[in-house]
């Protein structure tokens, strides 16, 4: 008995080890084939859709999509724990010289779309515009606005009608942009909702009569409203709409990218060469957002 034991033993382990080979290979013939994206909460939907069409082109590449921010895509592939970074700001010099020093790799910069960064209000809101000086006051440290009234808005069927302003966290490019072209990378007020992406952005001033917020003109909805934006009182409002964004005319566009470490290769460069095609950027105004290219047989881009 003790015979048959002993030969049992040593085929598990055999089997066992047999197993971890297999384990060990793997990865090496399976990780070659597998890209790694993560970053901007406003590029998870957009890029999500191009991975489920692309695999149509190439379905052996395995790709992984997570958001968390721009901050945070940006943060993992200074490390070098990604195949991608999304981000929906620009890549900041220190963090372009963390990524050199830790990986030995320039950060290679690639617009993939074009965005409208959108303010909402409640549907019921009757506000249509807005200016800029406005959501200073309003989201910013400075000459505060605290309700509705101060503006001039009445809210049918609100009794108390303090603006419940809803932001996003402080790694989110949405966060940056917004400060960086709105509050002249002054700091927010504190008391906002920050709200971790822009899908609860949209929900809760959907469900929130008194609220306003911000984010990518992709996720708007039928419970909110989005008002139009001049720079100051005297210039004219526009909507945050896929023209208006092409020829510039909305002040709070802005560009989507990836970033990859130095120039991608492979199923990397695969993926972003087909993102840049008309096959990848028609999908982009499918998803509210606006192309980076010129589709064949589409009217020029106004630059």
């Amino acid at each position: 008995m003790r015979k048959n034991a002993l030969y049992i033993c040593r085929f598990s382990v055999l089997c066992l080890a047999a197993l971890l080979c297999l384990q060990c290979s793997k990865p090496k013939s399976v990780l070659s084939r597998v890209i790694q994206i993560k970053g901007s909460d406003t590029m998870v939907n957009l890029v999500q859709a191009w991975v489920e069409t692309f695999k149509a082109v190439d379905s052996t590449i395995i790709i992984e999509v997570s958001g968390g921010g721009s901050g945070v895509g940006i943060a993992a592939i200074e490390r070098g724990a990604v195949d991608i970074a999304t981000a929906s700001r620009n890549i900041k010099s220190k963090e372009a010289e963390a990524v050199k020093k830790n990986t030995g790799k320039d950060p290679v910069e690639f617009i993939v779309a074009y965005d409208a960064l959108a303010v909402f209000v409640h549907k019921d809101n009757p506000m249509d515009e807005i200016t800029i000086e406005q959501l200073a006051r309003i989201f910013g440290i400075e000459n505060n606005v605290t309700t509705w009234s101060e503006l001039g808005v009445k809210l049918p069927g609100v009794k108390k009608d303090k603006i419940i302003r809803i932001s996003r966290q402080s790694s989110s490019g949405t966060y940056e942009f917004f400060r960086e072209k709105v509050l002249n990378k002054k700091d927010f007020r504190l008391g906002s909702c920050d709200m971790n992406g822009s899908k609860e952005v949209v929900e809760l001033i959907g469900s929130t009569k008194t609220a306003i917020g911000y984010s990518g003109m992709g996720y708007a909805t039928e419970s909110i409203k989005m008002l139009k934006v001049k720079k100051t009182d005297h210039d004219t409002a526009y909507a945050p709409t896929i023209e208006n964004t092409m020829s510039k005319k909305y002040p709070l566009a802005r560009s989507l990218q990836m970033y990859t470490l130095g120039e991608p290769r492979g199923v990397t460069k695969t993926f972003i060469d087909w993102i840049k095609s008309d096959a990848g950027q028609s999908l982009v105004g499918d998803n509210g957002f606006v192309p980076c290219k010129v589709l064949s047989g589409a009217a020029p881009l106004v630059q």
